[in-house]
């Protein structure tokens, strides 16, 4: 950790003694910072990763420079870790505490980028399958994704995962709505997006084996309520990630009655 970056809640009223900044840094306060696809056009609901509205807490934003979506998981997928590197990189040195991605194929480049890195990074929602594994033994994880053929084994070990036997791969890339956002369609009936994940999911769950969800694609927590009231099961996705991130590197102290 930079320390010129020094962690710290400042409350009202409380004494400050001498603070410093990075050099070059020029703004604060933001608990994590997010990469993102620079070339997407689809609407970014209430709930999506790149919504502001989706947060309680500060997030940056930061565009992987030059990148599409068949860049980072067509099936020509192009090497773009030096890219993803100098975007985290911009974030680290704008001061973010941690940093995420908004698209679970960034997972791809996790292994390489993490270590390279001062501040804890969890690029893609994928890395939660060993946690879920921990949490809940013995149960498949349906794996609710935007693209099942490009969710490649190379992602999966990125993020921790090369056993795949208890994982249910549900993918979205050909249903009629959701497709708006690989296709680049500019619009798509939400309620309609709302109904695909939720009858995959009601799907998924048909196994009795299956005992949680994970969604991969950062457009996909706007409809995570509604799949967890459908099914009954924990529901993991990006904002589950990141607001787990943000605990950690944001603490702040108790106060209250004893």
């Amino acid at each position: 950790m930079n320390a010129t970056s020094p962690y710290g809640y400042l409350a009202p009223g409380q004494p400050i003694g001498k603070v410093s900044m990075a050099p070059g840094q020029n703004i604060a306060g933001y608990h994590v910072g997010i990469i993102y696809i620079e070339d997407v056009w689809y609407p970014m609901v209430p709930g999506n990763v790149v919504n502001a509205s989706t947060w309680e807490f500060p997030v940056l934003l930061q565009p992987v420079r030059g990148i599409d979506i068949p860049a980072l998981f067509g099936p020509e997928h192009k090497d773009l870790s030096k890219p993803v590197l100098e975007a985290c990189r911009e974030l680290e040195q704008r001061g973010v505490r941690a940093i995420s991605s908004a698209c679970g194929f960034f997972g791809r480049y996790q292994a390489k980028i993490a270590p390279k890195l001062g501040v804890p990074a969890a690029l893609s929602s994928l890395v939660q399958i060993p946690w879920i594994r921990t949490v809940l033994p013995g149960r498949k994880i349906a794996v609710l994704t935007a693209d099942s053929d490009s969710l490649d084994p190379e992602i999966l070990e990125a993020c921790g995962v090369t056993d795949t036997s208890d994982l249910v791969f549900c993918g979205f890339q050909y249903e009629p709505q959701f497709s708006a956002i690989n296709q680049h369609r500019g619009s798509f009936d939400n309620n309609q997006v709302e109904h695909e994940l939720v009858s995959a999911a009601e799907e998924a769950c048909r196994d009795p084996e299956v005992g949680v969800i994970l969604l991969e694609c950062s457009d996909m927590p706007p409809y995570a309520a509604a799949i967890q009231a459908a099914v009954g099961v924990p529901v993991f996705d990006f904002t589950t990630l990141i607001r787990w991130l943000n605990g950690a590197v944001a603490q702040r102290p108790y106060g209250g009655w004893v």
